[in-house]
């Protein structure tokens, strides 16, 4: 084995589905499909094994209903697409190492039965562990879970069964769009341990209709507006601190129009949760816009606290959470409780949201139990629930209508993820997304650091709670982000054809103020490093492996305009405090990942790693036009 570098080019996922479906459109534009000889696809997207594409032509209008059979009657999935000649049908709902049996039913009563094979799905899909429904339980919709380990987004039916399941790891919240399309952040990594690249706008099928590509990048949760520009947790790549950022984009341009930053309305360090880092203060994991108000709901997992500022301003209008170890000039923010029931505060909260007549619900996941180190409890001891408080900004009063999950104290108990869904009054999902033991007990440790260990265990319980009746659990193996109840089909379910559109652009990656005078060795870096670089359009990936608190710079030089560009590598161990998606975490803790965007970059650099005393060659170039 030579010394040097493994260099590799990379299409985007845009482009490869690009590709494939111009291949597919002139296959079944060049023949006499029917409705008895129909052109199927299975995949036809690349990421969506449980799913195809059916295309076929009539001689007269007409409409066609899909139908794939479920293993009982109940789990038959249909839809009905509207009047045309040619037909594109997506297959959804198909099950993975099966003949699976599709019918397709024109209006005027003609059919067709298929039969369409998939392959067995791989090792990276959800584990059932147990799904049990009450009969108040109607629901046609699927349970979707996205990634918090390794385990990738997939989605369950009433029994179970696993009907869609994607192949990459798109990561945190799946939100589903007016026009039937949903939300759902890239594989693409900006930086450990989670911050993506940006969006996807995607169909169920799995094809991307739009990339946007944020500069500050994309972390945890995002909204679609009234008028269908989208809300964004971000940060700004410059900064020295992390997930405090918001940003609305354009949706038609993916540009980003308005910003807001939380260090105006708060001050890092005050209030901290006992996850806090001086990095990541307040750690943003979800937001809410509230057309009523025209304000924003944040959740600060590193302060305990839902916070809502003004949309307009940005000013700060209440803070919800334990006052404690706050500030005297915070304490006006602050709501007092009130009523005669139960009360308990959120801790390390996730997913607030607010219902139509102005509660706060969130997934309290009750981490410390206190802001006070010396009254920190163990997870074991502690618990985790949804829960719904009612607001009076009047008097800044608070009371505490609905929780679920205190009660079931350990086994419910999730240290750093979780959801709640608001489907009507006395109607809730609750997710506990994070549950671990160690041995017999909760974890006090997260289960992505301790990835081989077999006394390590993970769990996700999801619930639906109907008139404080749970009407569906379902327990899986694994952690995941978030789980949301979603149809497989809507209502303008066509499939948009044409290539998909990359939207906006990526920001410049942040470089080291000095540089380290060394002139070039001109020796090759040693295969001992196991080095890689992938280069995309828009920015490229350096791998390797150091030991840590070795001196690693990756630097860009241009022979012919002396431009040069310096990049600090960390080999320190990452101690990360919060691991909401822990994806992306290598098992080897001296693996090290830099991705560094193109923006900013003009020319044809030379791409030089610096290791302790020695500056050594690639052989790799990368062009920035």
């Amino acid at each position: 084995m030579t010394d040097g570098i493994i260099y590799t080019y990379c299409k985007g996922l845009v482009k490869r589905q690009a590709e494939k479906e111009s291949q597919m459109m002139a296959e079944w534009k060049s023949g006499d499909y029917t409705l008895e000889h129909p052109f199927i696809e299975v995949n036809p997207y690349l990421i969506n094994p449980l799913s195809a594409l059916v295309v076929f032509r009539t001689e007269e209008e007409t409409s066609v209903t899909v139908t794939v059979f479920g293993r009982e009657k109940r789990g038959n999935i249909s839809h009905t697409f509207p009047s045309a000649r040619e037909h594109i049908v997506p297959v959804l709902g198909l099950y993975a190492d099966c003949k699976n049996t599709v019918e397709l039913r024109l209006h005027e009563g003609r059919s067709h039965t298929l039969c369409i094979e998939t392959e067995s799905l791989g090792e990276d899909v959800p584990q059932l562990v147990s799904m049990k429904t009450e009969p108040e339980y109607t629901s046609d919709d699927l349970i979707f879970l996205t990634p918090s380990l390794n385990a990738l987004a997939t989605a369950f039916d009433y029994r179970g069964d696993v009907r869609w399941h994607l192949t990459v790891p798109v990561v945190f919240d799946m939100k589903r769009l007016k026009n039937g399309n949903f939300l759902i952040g890239t594989e693409r990594l900006l930086e450990l341990p989670y911050y993506m690249s940006g969006l996807y706008e995607m169909t169920m099928i799995g094809k991307i209709i739009k990339e946007y590509r944020i500069p500050g990048g994309y972390h945890h949760d995002q909204w679609e507006m009234e008028n269908g520009d989208i809300l964004v947790l971000s940060e700004d790549l410059r900064s020295a601190t992390v997930e405090d950022e918001i940003v609305l984009l354009d949706r038609d341009t993916g540009d980003v129009k308005k910003k807001w930053d939380l260090k105006d309305c708060l001050r890092p360090g005050d209030g901290p949760s006992g996850g806090y880092t001086a990095r990541d203060w307040f750690h943003n994991n979800a937001l809410w816009y509230d057309k009523n108000s025209n304000t924003i709901t944040l959740c600060g997992r590193h302060t305990d606290s839902i916070i809502n500022i003004d949309y307009e301003t940005g000013k700060l209008n209440w803070i919800l959470g334990d006052n404690e170890t706050w500030p005297d000039d915070m304490q006006k923010y602050f709501f007092r409780p009130v009523g005669e029931g139960d009360f308990d505060w959120p801790y390390e909260q996730h997913a607030c949201l607010v219902t139509p007549d102005g509660d706060v619900m969130c997934f309290d996941n009750g981490h410390y139990r206190s802001k006070i180190r010396e009254k920190f409890l163990l997870n074991r001891d502690s618990f985790s629930r949804g829960v719904r408080y009612r607001l009076n900004v009047e008097d800044m009063t608070i009371e505490q209508l609905w929780q679920y999950g205190k009660e079931r104290g350990e086994e419910f108990f999730s240290s750093y993820i979780g959801n709640v869904e608001y489907y009507g009054e006395d109607h809730y999902l609750v997710h506990s997304g994070g549950i671990q033991y160690y041995g017999e007990h909760a974890s006090e440790k997260p289960a992505a650091l301790l990835p081989d260990d077999p006394n390590m265990r993970s769990e996700s319980i999801t619930v639906e709670i109907l008139r404080d009746k749970v009407i569906m659990e379902m327990k899986v193996t694994g952690n995941y982000y978030r789980a949301e109840k979603l149809s497989l089909y809507h209502e303008a379910d066509n499939l948009p054809l044409g290539p998909g559109l990359i939207l906006g652009e990526m920001g410049v990656t942040m470089e080291m103020e000095t540089r380290i005078p060394m002139d070039n060795s001109g020796e090759l870096l040693p295969y001992r490093y196991e080095a890689s670089v992938t280069e995309e359009d828009d920015r490229f990936t350096f791998k390797a492996i150091f030991e840590g608190g070795q001196l690693v710079m990756l630097m860009l030089e241009d022979g012919q305009s002396g431009d040069e560009h310096g990049y600090f590598i960390s080999t320190s161990k990452n101690k990360f405090t919060a691991l909401c998606c822990g994806t992306f975490i290598e098992k080897d803790p001296r693996n090290v990942t830099l991705s560094v965007n193109k923006a900013g970059l003009k020319g044809t650099y030379d791409l030089r790693v610096i290791v302790d005393d020695k500056k050594y060659d690639t052989g790799v170039q990368i062009c920035c036009l």
